[in-house]
């Protein structure tokens, strides 16, 4: 990396914020509130799946969130599993909920996230949050776009009238992402791949944040100097030893981090910050569960 361009560490930043919500959940519980808790539901049998699962668990025991993992057969039912959903719903010791994505063929994800109390939508994907955040109500946020905002104020501090790009339209990332980077006025395109001279929009943002899904796709060479990356993609791809596998970004680390002024590495960048994040909106939605500040 070039002198002077800065690695935003987010496991740092996760870390830090994970230890805030100790306290916060350690002063909620000490004034005689309940203790926050969330439930994680599981259907199937997926490696990747039950290891993120189980660092969410570990992390949310970290802070003091009591965890409701629910592991279903990868065969179960829609019926069965909206019927679970509607029993967490009525759980007063359950204040998020959380239905692991991917789903197996035979389950609708969109019903499923229909069935999930906006209240407790930790995720951020009901529409109810989802038409709250583009109006500027009050909403459960999606967590990767939070922990990146959260990443880019650390960073820039007021956001206010700078140029941002996001590089991908996804419900979960890229339009909540536009959503929150106008929030903080600041001035917002959408990338896709539809876009005519892509390689341009990108070199005019000082803000660029790509979730495009497509590895090291971004180059050195698209980037502003200067300008704040944040790298949202974690793709595996060929190793440089024959047969083994390395996991890396939608930009080319390498060549980008001689041009940005900071940049996200993967990993350690914005994964960490999504699982903060989803601590996060539980401790607040717990909180407006319960008519406490959630502050």
């Amino acid at each position: 990396m070039r002198e002077g361009a800065h690695l935003i560490d987010g496991n740092k930043v996760a870390s830090e914020l994970r230890e805030r919500l100790k306290h916060r959940v350690d002063a909620i519980t000490a004034a005689g509130g309940p203790t926050p808790g969330l439930a994680v539901v599981l259907v199937g049998s997926d490696p990747a799946s039950q290891v993120y699962v189980r660092n969410k668990n570990k992390r949310a025991a970290e802070v003091g969130i009591s965890g409701f993992e629910r592991v279903l057969p990868k065969d179960t039912p829609q019926p069965a599993l909206l019927a679970l959903i509607a029993q967490l719903n009525r759980d007063p010791a359950v204040h998020g909920i959380l239905v692991q994505l991917p789903l197996p063929p035979q389950i609708d994800a969109e019903a499923v996230i229909l069935a999930i109390d906006p209240a407790k939508d930790v995720d951020g994907f009901h529409p109810f949050n989802v038409g709250q955040l583009s109006t500027g109500g009050v909403a459960l946020v999606p967590c990767t776009p939070q922990g990146c905002l959260l990443l880019l104020k650390r960073e820039l501090d007021d956001l206010a009238g700078r140029r941002a790009l996001v590089l991908g339209r996804s419900n979960i990332v890229g339009k909540p992402m536009a959503q929150l980077l106008l929030r903080e006025s600041a001035t917002v395109t959408v990338a896709h791949s539809k876009t005519r001279d892509l390689a341009g929009e990108c070199r005019r943002a000082e803000i660029l944040v790509v979730a495009a899904g497509r590895p090291e796709m971004v180059r050195g060479d698209w980037i502003m100097p200067g300008a704040v990356v944040i790298d949202v993609g974690i793709n595996r791809v060929a190793g440089l030893q024959p047969g083994t596998t390395r996991l890396v970004g939608d930009v080319a680390f390498a060549e980008a981090s001689q041009v940005a002024g900071a940049i996200t590495p993967v990993p350690g960048g914005v994964g960490p910050m999504t699982i903060a994040m989803l601590l996060s909106n539980t401790v607040t939605a717990c909180c407006r569960q319960n008519g406490l500040p959630d502050d």
